[in-house]
């Protein structure tokens, strides 16, 4: 069982948005500039991006250019957690952060989440900068994760912090997530900047801390608000995605226990999967390996270090 330094609040108080949908909130300055998005809980126990968006919220930041917009977005799933079972609120049905394309979004299937992603449709696709705000189910160091695009790669490399960063040459394999719907995961010049900030273990206070800093620093990169950079940051450390295995059997296992970030030479043994054997395709790093593996969903992503 984790230790819980962070648990839910109530934020009936933050229901009502001034948008049109609930839990979303936006501020204009009246002035030009970027129109900035903040989400938080696409995942219902990432309780840092909570954190962040009440921080926002609670002490009255206002962008001194262009527009901020902060969002609560699996709010059903927040809701849904219980202290006893704390991974169990990821989620009702399906996964928040992998329902963002026009097949899903579009479909006949219905769902919270699926409900929820097409409410905040057109408050993803209206913002020019998109910040997600997540945590992991292991004590792994923070890092980035976007989409190979160099407005990302610029905006990511600026901030410094986190100094890891995972990037996706051809996107997730596994869904569209929030930070690849429509133009974000374009590689157009039209779009701007969408990154998601993997923050720490999920109930951990050093992650919502963390949390709180990484968006502030986001914020005034585009100048909406005034804030000093942070001093002797880690040099970075780069990733790129090589595959996403999913979990096809109820017998998958890796072969030792895994948190993130192990290293593997290339053809060695990482899990089975039934009669499937999951090799290294190169000497690579596994990232996020399933904490408690479940048919359909992501076992494991690789990942080759780059400079």
């Amino acid at each position: 069982m984790p230790v819980l330094e962070v648990l839910p609040r109530d934020l009936s108080a933050y229901r009502a948005g001034n948008v049109g949908v609930d839990y979303v909130h936006r501020f204009e300055s009246g002035r030009p500039g970027p129109h900035v998005l903040v989400n938080a809980l696409t995942h219902g126990n990432e309780f840092c991006g909570m954190v962040a968006a009440t921080h926002l919220l609670d002490t009255g930041v206002r962008p001194k250019v262009g527009t901020l917009t902060v969002s609560f977005a699996n709010v059903a799933a927040y809701e849904s957690f219980d202290a006893a079972r704390p991974f169990e609120s990821r989620q009702l049905v399906h996964n928040l952060n992998r329902i963002w394309s026009s097949e899903w979004l579009d479909g006949g299937e219905d769902s919270p989440e699926l409900r929820r992603a097409r409410e905040l449709r057109p408050v993803v696709m209206q913002a020019d900068h998109v910040l997600d705000l997540h945590s992991t189910a292991q004590a792994v160091e923070p890092f980035w994760v976007y989409r190979a695009f160099a407005r990302n790669a610029a905006v990511a490399l600026a901030l410094g912090r986190p100094a890891v960063h995972l990037v996706m040459p051809r996107g997730l394999g596994s869904g569209v997530p929030i930070i690849e719907h429509g133009r974000h995961g374009e590689a157009g010049s039209g779009a701007g900047a969408a990154l998601v900030a993997e923050c720490g273990q999920h109930f951990l206070r050093a992650t919502s801390e963390l949390a709180v800093e990484v968006t502030l620093d986001f914020l005034a990169h585009f100048g909406l608000v005034a804030r000093e950079p942070a001093a002797s940051l880690p040099a970075p450390r780069r990733y790129e995605l090589l595959e996403t295995r999913m979990v096809r059997t109820s017998a998958f296992r890796f072969v030792r226990p895994l948190v993130g970030f192990e290293t593997f030479e290339a053809g060695e043994l990482i899990a089975t999967d039934g009669d499937d054997e999951i090799r290294a395709p190169e000497h690579c790093a596994v990232l996020m390996p399933a904490r408690e593996p479940i048919v359909g969903r992501e076992a494991v992503y690789l990942a080759r270090p780059i400079a």
